[in-house]
């Protein structure tokens, strides 16, 4: 055989052996976690779970899940006849009335109150669930220094205020849980929805800290970021600007399937990670996707979010600057048949009328 006739023997191509102990090293990994994950389980069983918020919407139907796991429950809200329904759903349900104290935890004398009467009626308190939330909703020029101070009012202020008075009676009892319920508005800021968000970054971030500092007293801290939920909600948010128009597109993004989450799953998920001390609990693959985005991608996203400004009801002159309740936005596009979903968890969760 030639020099050239050798030169073009083919060889076969070098092996490449499998990075098994790498794999096996993963794997091992992913069940020495798993394993971990179980061994915080708790048992709700007899134990005191305090929910602001509780009276209707997600917090009502986190309150069912837990009445069913055998929690006693303590709901707070500002509406006294909104509590008292919540109350008797749960009741109805077979579970333990709920005790119910009215406050607006906006005020840090009710909300140090209304934890000093949960803690004197049950005699302990095992779990703070802080979801008390308000959504307004508009252009930035029609918001306010007020509506900038009440959202961080109800999703920041509010939330340290309990946290602050039940903290004492959390350090008393192994496996206290304290789940802040954000947004992924927490992490991610939407256009026409301003205040919300910089409220909801603020419970981030108060969430995220208060975890470190308390692992040390045994109590585990769940920041909740949840993507679009079918509570029933935006029938009791707040718009400004074209607030029918505002109304429309809000709602009909609230029900759409396969891009929003049904309210009971997405209170099943939050549930699963309270009971297991999770740091973080996302609600739907479409959130973990927007966090990634915004993490990796900023000036993608941050392009993305103009578009979908321009394209919101536009602010301007003549524009009424009141809030309206998504009850006084109604118009031929919501409530409708592209409505309808969002209207049966209306229904179904004390999203009523005020």
């Amino acid at each position: 055989m030639s020099r050239n006739d050798a030169s073009t023997v083919r060889r076969p191509p070098a092996r490449r052996d499998l990075p098994w102990p790498l794999l096996a090293a993963g794997i091992a990994a992913w069940a020495a976690s798993r394993l971990m994950r179980r061994s915080r389980a708790i048992s709700f069983e007899g134990r005191v779970a305090v929910i602001s918020g509780g009276s209707r919407g997600l917090g009502l139907l986190i309150a069912r899940l837990l009445a069913a796991d055998g929690a006693r429950l303590a709901l707070l809200a500002r509406d006294p006849e909104e509590l008292r329904r919540a109350a008797d759903d749960i009741e109805q349900r077979g579970h333990e009335r709920p005790f119910v104290q009215p406050c607006d935890i906006r005020e840090r004398l009710q909300a140090e109150q209304a934890i000093r009467e949960v803690a004197a009626h049950f005699g302990r308190i095992d779990v703070l669930v802080n979801d008390a939330g308000m959504i307004e909703v508009g252009p930035l020029e029609h918001m306010t220094v007020n509506d900038f101070e009440t959202s961080m009012g109800v999703h920041f202020w509010g939330p340290l205020y309990l946290t602050l008075a039940a903290l004492p009676h959390l350090k008393k009892h192994r496996g206290a849980r304290l789940v802040n319920i954000s947004s992924i508005g927490g992490r991610v800021a939407v256009p026409h929805l301003v205040p919300y968000s910089a409220g909801k970054f603020a419970l981030t971030g108060l969430s995220d800290g208060l975890r470190a500092e308390l692992a040390k007293d045994g109590i585990r801290v769940t920041t909740v970021l949840p993507w679009l939920m079918r509570t029933g909600s935006p029938f009791n948010a707040w718009f400004k600007g074209q607030h029918r128009a505002e109304f429309a597109w809000f709602t009909i993004f609230d029900s759409l399937p396969g891009l929003t989450v049904d309210g009971e799953r997405a209170a099943r998920r939050i549930v699963d990670a309270c009971r297991h001390g999770d740091p973080e609990a996302v609600t739907a693959v479409y959130a973990r996707l927007a966090i990634v985005a915004d993490a990796m991608f900023p000036s993608f996203v941050a392009r993305s979010m103009a578009l979908m400004n321009r394209l919101l009801p536009a602010a301007g002159p003549g524009f009424d600057a009141e809030a309206r309740s998504g009850w006084q936005s109604r118009s031929r596009w919501a409530p409708s048949a592209l409505t309808k979903l969002t209207e049966k968890a209306t229904a179904a969760n004390n999203e009523v009328p005020r």
